[in-house]
């Protein structure tokens, strides 16, 4: 059993544009003392040069020069801190509409996404755009944070009526725990303390709230998942005949004696022993890299999957996915790409683009041939060989694939398999 404070929490934050993502992050770094003396300096710095009167918070996620030139975020800015009760890892994702996609980079594999929302406006439509993606990506957690409170008197009725608005949008999305704080990244109010402006809220602080999220149950316990990533073969000394299939946990539990069946080849055999840097061990478990060895000789190797004989995923060349468009060039149906699915790897083709999604509206639109950066829509994938694979819903890693350009080697698209 993992303790809490060894546990890793993901978590992204995203928003309009100045609705003080980097701010909060900021806050939670400083406040929560994860800052070093010389960062901290530097920012004072910085901020005395711009004539700001104390520290500006910002700084300390805006890491690209453009970025602190022009008071936004452009790329995803990782910053990763520790409380005695867990460890974190923040994406920072840009709040501007051409950016869509840096935001989709950032969430792929957050167990939380912090959204926020300025006070003065309440939900606009970047907001919901967020929200939308958030649940397209499976986030099991998202929290609403109503920041700049003190900029309308700390008022309960304007947080409650926030909270009702996006309520009542929340309604259409795939999300079960949507929590809401009204905070002030600024002044700090509710962040890592709780507020004295504020008599009327009672839950918890963003930071209590983090630390004690449950994730546990985040990640699929049920279906065990093993790509092979490589075959192990030493040669040497007592490992004269070892032969094992090393690669990482994708879900569920793996443990030696267990029927197992490898596919696409759909050959079976039982698990010898499961081996690590330091030994062996009797179970294995996502997110643990381990080599397995069985006690049958088969022809594994990279990109096939060993999984539980009783419960297999999905095996098929025609697969039905939620993309995201990302790179300049529009797709077209019918064009060839390099698809990477866990460690698995072939030419794919963009078959039939079923309906795009209007981000705003939420409605399904069929018209276009042709996929534009940042677009969302159902397509059908036809590869070369086999995927074996789970709909993204039950597994975010067998559930997710990206799309390459083999020409220029760029990643297009990332898909969430339907």
């Amino acid at each position: 059993m993992q303790l809490d404070n060894s546990q890793l929490l993901r978590f992204t934050t995203a928003g309009s544009v100045d609705d003080g993502k980097s701010t909060l992050i900021g806050r939670l770094l400083y406040d929560s003392k994860s800052i070093f003396e010389d960062q901290l300096e530097a920012i004072e710095a910085t901020s005395k040069q711009k004539g700001h009167e104390g520290v500006d918070l910002a700084l300390f996620t805006d890491g690209l020069k453009d970025e602190r030139e022009q008071g936004i975020t452009i790329d995803v800015a990782y910053r990763y801190f520790t409380t005695p009760k867990r460890k974190f890892i923040i994406a920072d994702t840009p709040g501007h509409i051409q950016y869509t996609r840096n935001m989709v980079t950032g969430a792929s594999t957050a167990n939380a996404a912090i959204i926020l929302v300025d006070a003065r406006h309440g939900v606009i439509e970047q907001t919901r755009r967020h929200a939308f993606i958030a649940s397209l990506l499976q986030i099991p957690h998202i929290i609403v944070c109503v920041n700049k409170m003190d900029l309308v008197d700390f008022s309960e009725d304007v947080f409650n009526d926030i909270v009702g608005q996006f309520e009542k949008f929340s309604s259409k999305l795939l999300v079960k725990d949507i929590r809401f704080r009204p905070i002030s990244a600024l002044l700090g109010d509710n962040v890592v303390n709780r507020s004295e402006n504020m008599p009327w809220y009672e839950g918890s602080t963003l930071l209590h709230t983090l630390e004690t999220l449950h994730i546990s149950s985040d990640v699929n316990k049920v279906d065990a998942r093993f790509p092979v990533q490589t075959v192990l073969r030493p040669q040497s000394g007592e490992y004269l005949d070892y032969r094992g299939y090393a690669g990482r946990m994708a879900s569920g539990v793996l443990r030696p004696g267990d029927e197992v069946t490898v596919l696409p080849s759909g050959f079976s055999s039982k698990i010898k022993t499961i081996d690590t840097f330091e030994g062996s061990v009797e179970e294995a478990f996502a997110p643990m890299s381990v080599s397995v060895t069985l006690e049958d000789d088969i022809d594994i190797s990279r990109g096939d999957m060993i999984v539980r004989t009783n419960n297999k995923p999905e095996v098929s060349q025609d697969v039905e996915v939620m993309l995201c468009w990302l790179n300049n060039k529009p797709a077209k149906p019918r064009a060839k790409y390099t698809v990477r699915h866990t460690s698995n790897e072939q030419k794919a083709m963009i078959k039939e683009i079923v309906y795009k999604i209007d981000i705003n509206t939420l409605e399904r639109s069929s018209n276009g041939d042709d996929l534009e950066m940042n677009d969302i829509c159902k397509v059908k994938l036809r590869t070369t060989q086999p995927l074996m694979f789970d709909s993204y819903q039950q597994n975010r890693t067998t559930g997710s694939l990206i799309l390459i350009d083999e020409a220029t080697n760029e990643t297009v698209a990332a898909g969430m398999i339907v």
